[in-house]
């Protein structure tokens, strides 16, 4: 079995209703924030992995046409029904292989090391099944949430307001095979592997930004300009 991944899942497939008009012809990946899309943004995290699923709902031939000239991407097809996150990566499955897996949201912009980076070096298979990157409250540009995971001093995770999700993650796919329903999210895989001691969180170094509304872009765009200013 594969301990280190070597595959990315990137959601892509939801419907940004958020984001009101700017969604209503173009599906929220390719909203542009600072003159690039923002499953650009996201890809620019994960420069280095050489296999790519993105999922599709929502106006899904715009995001197959971005993305045409990546050999290594390739798409998991939602376009009948959405299927969340835990359906969606169970989904997608056969196009990652074997093993642990990236997986990473495409409403968000980065600064400093890339993400998958981080996850990779703070990876270790023999104590974790899944690793997810976070960010503290005070560096989750755009983000509203109170934080969702408590973090101990050896880097276990359980729930509480605390650290924020960046939507960065490494994690073994196995405990999805035991969820019948085919719509399902990931949150609850996570409750099953923080309920055996195995969900630990790494904490980002640099700025984050949750681009889910219209009022997030000129704050993504501050601070990605703040950091080319230095």
């Amino acid at each position: 079995m594969r301990h280190m991944p070597h595959a990315l899942m990137l959601f892509a497939a939801g419907l940004g209703t958020r984001m009101g008009a700017l969604t209503a012809h173009h599906p929220k990946p390719l909203i542009q924030v600072a003159g690039r899309a923002l499953i650009d943004h996201a890809l620019a995290q994960a420069a280095d992995v050489g296999r790519i699923v993105v999922n599709l709902h929502y106006l899904p031939d715009q995001i197959r046409s971005h993305l045409a000239d990546r050999p290594n991407v390739t798409f998991s097809d939602e376009t009948e029904t959405i299927l969340e996150t835990g359906g969606g990566l169970r989904r997608a499955l056969p196009l990652l292989g074997p093993g642990p897996v990236f997986t990473l949201n495409s409403d968000a912009v980065w600064t400093g090391a890339p993400a998958i980076d981080e996850l990779r070096a703070g990876w270790d298979p023999d104590r974790m099944d899944a690793l997810l990157l976070l960010a503290p409250p005070d560096r989750a540009t755009g983000h509203a949430g109170r934080g969702d995971f408590l973090m101990a001093g050896d880097g276990r995770l359980c729930r509480g307001q605390g650290l924020v999700y960046t939507g960065a993650q490494i994690l073994r796919p196995d405990g999805l095979r035991a969820f019948t329903e085919p719509v399902f999210s990931l949150n609850r895989l996570w409750d099953r592997i923080a309920a055996d001691g195995r969900l630990y969180g790494l904490v980002h170094e640099g700025g984050w930004c949750d681009v889910g509304r219209p009022e997030s872009i000129p704050l993504a765009e501050a601070m990605l300009k703040g950091v080319a200013d230095v």
